[in-house]
């Protein structure tokens, strides 16, 4: 199982002044789950190198049993220093891809030119396609083989329109995700605000809100041990 994941280059939330970039849980619980299931990873963002963490995702609140252990590895924040650059990377050399979230991928690989055309290769390869948290926004503007949107018709979840509220950054984002998967043809659902909640449509696995990284990343390895 080679595994691609993919990490934004995004650190300005908004013109707030604030940070953002991934979110740690988001990308060290899918990172651990693969790799104890026996994944090979590689890692890569837009820009290659240290992709920019969410301070916020940092926090004693936020932290989970993936996070301590990713406190604790250092080989990990190696890799993770040195990922590689997106153009680099060709969806031929892995066998599914997985996106984490964090508010950064709604700025950068949402319009990467790199990104969308990546998920495209690997949907017309029948791989996994995986996004987490915000980072469903990667899908937005890839299009199938008709040239459709990639989410049209097909079984979607996502950061809520709630949630957003919550973190009182609806008017900070460039979009609501949740509206947009929707005007993209997305059958959307939802489960409450920050419960797990993952959703599997084919070979296309989305995850509502950091609760669901996990989760969403033992489908992924449901899919490719079938």
């Amino acid at each position: 199982m080679n595994v691609l994941i993919v990490l934004t280059s995004h650190s300005e939330l908004g013109d707030t002044g604030e940070k953002t970039g991934f979110w740690i849980e988001e990308f060290a619980a899918p990172y651990y789950t693969l790799k104890d299931a026996g994944a090979t990873i590689t890692l890569a963002s837009p820009k290659g190198g240290q992709p920019p963490i969410d301070p916020k995702s940092a926090e004693p609140g936020n932290q989970t049993e993936a996070t301590h252990r990713f406190d604790q590895d250092e080989a990990l924040q190696q890799l993770l220093a040195n990922t590689s650059k997106l153009s680099d990377v060709n969806a031929d050399d892995f066998d599914a891809v997985f996106y984490p979230g964090g508010h950064g991928p709604m700025w950068d690989l949402n319009q990467d030119q790199n990104s969308i055309q990546l998920i495209q290769n690997f949907w017309k390869a029948g791989k996994p396609v995986a996004a987490v948290c915000h980072a469903p926004a990667v899908l937005l503007n890839v299009t199938d083989e008709q040239g459709d949107p990639l989410v049209k018709g097909k079984k979607v979840t996502g950061f809520t329109n709630t949630e957003e509220e919550a973190v009182q950054l609806t008017d900070v984002v460039p979009f609501l995700l949740e509206d947009e998967l929707k005007r993209k043809g997305g059958h959307y659902s939802k489960s409450s605000d920050w419960a797990s909640y993952v959703v599997t449509d084919g070979m296309l696995i989305t995850g509502q809100n950091p609760a669901s990284s996990e989760e969403a990343a033992k489908t992924l390895v449901g899919l490719l041990k079938k």
